[in-house]
């Protein structure tokens, strides 16, 4: 009997662990995580360089090439699955070339990826990039 007491505690214990869900500024969280206020996410500023730019930490990237179709490298999309970015090229004058270690770049709504995109004045000047574990997909 107790065997038997003691499996149904562990049973619901786990299954209480597994729907587990945090609340931020609530106390009735209705997701995984809810936040209920204002979200702030790490801001990093990436400066070209003579060799191409690795993009690895940070969520809001403001990258700022100095010379002309400068590199920045997003990291292999089948590490980091979900993976997202929110990237700004904040030079008016200089475009920006965005590539990947691995995979391709794909635009939201197409199956035509590429291994390069270019951010400029009007053009892809701000980008949201996602992870899906294969690729990345792109949204401006």
């Amino acid at each position: 009997m107790n065997k038997i007491l003691f499996l149904i505690c562990c049973t619901l214990l786990c299954s209480t662990a597994n729907f587990a869900q945090v609340g931020i500024g609530t106390t009735n969280p209705l997701s995984t995580l809810d936040v209920n206020g204002n979200l702030s996410v790490k801001h990093m500023v990436l400066t070209g360089s003579a060799t191409p730019t690795i993009i690895g930490d940070g969520v809001y990237l403001s990258i700022n090439p100095i010379v002309q179709d400068q590199e920045f490298v997003l990291p292999d999309p089948t590490v980091f699955p979900g993976r997202v970015y929110i990237i700004r090229n904040i030079n008016n004058s200089v475009t920006a070339k965005l590539t990947t270690v691995a995979g391709l770049l794909f635009p939201k709504d197409s199956t035509i990826g590429s291994s390069e995109v270019y951010m400029y004045e009007n053009h892809s000047r701000t980008m949201l990039v996602i992870s899906d574990g294969v690729n990345w997909t792109y949204i401006n």
